[in-house]
């Protein structure tokens, strides 16, 4: 049997710095944020990590070019101290990436200036408690986003 695998043609990456906040929960079912403002409420149970250095909008313009296609594939890894969790998700022709506090990622196919993701693996609830624990103590997160094309021909 052979492994198919997509190859790639073109690939950018960004990262984002955050931290977690005592009202994190990682509870919502359908989506995950990280937003620049410097809080947020128990009412924001997708909020994962605020006081990030850019919303959407401050992305680099190829990045966003790149992400609002149809065939991109983003790749996110969440650090915080010696945790890491990684989440796939899709871009979108229908993306504007216009948000200036912004990023989410989102189950569904649902896109608005905020969404950098849409039908992720992965929602603010499967995020591993550990994770959760420290951004409910204020750690820090790096948020390491890489965004693909897949090369003509499709797979190989």
């Amino acid at each position: 049997m052979r492994i198919m695998r997509q190859q790639y043609s073109m690939e950018i990456r960004e990262s984002v710095t955050c931290r977690g906040h005592a009202n994190v929960s990682g509870t919502h079912k359908t989506t995950f944020e990280i937003t620049a403002e410097p809080f947020c409420t128990p009412a924001g149970s997708c909020i994962l990590g605020v006081a990030a250095n850019t919303g959407a909008a401050g992305l680099p313009d190829a990045f966003k070019e790149l992400l609002a296609r149809d065939d991109a594939r983003l790749v996110t890894r969440f650090s915080v101290g010696t945790e890491t969790f990684t989440v796939t998700a899709q871009g979108s022709g229908r993306m504007t990436l216009d948000h200036p506090t912004d990023l989410v990622w989102r189950r569904s196919s649902f896109v608005c200036g905020r969404t950098v993701g849409i039908c992720a693996d992965q929602t603010a609830l499967s995020f591993p408690r550990r994770i959760i624990r420290l951004l409910q103590e204020g750690a820090a997160m790096q948020v390491e986003m890489a965004v693909a094309i897949p090369a003509q021909g499709g797979k190989s």
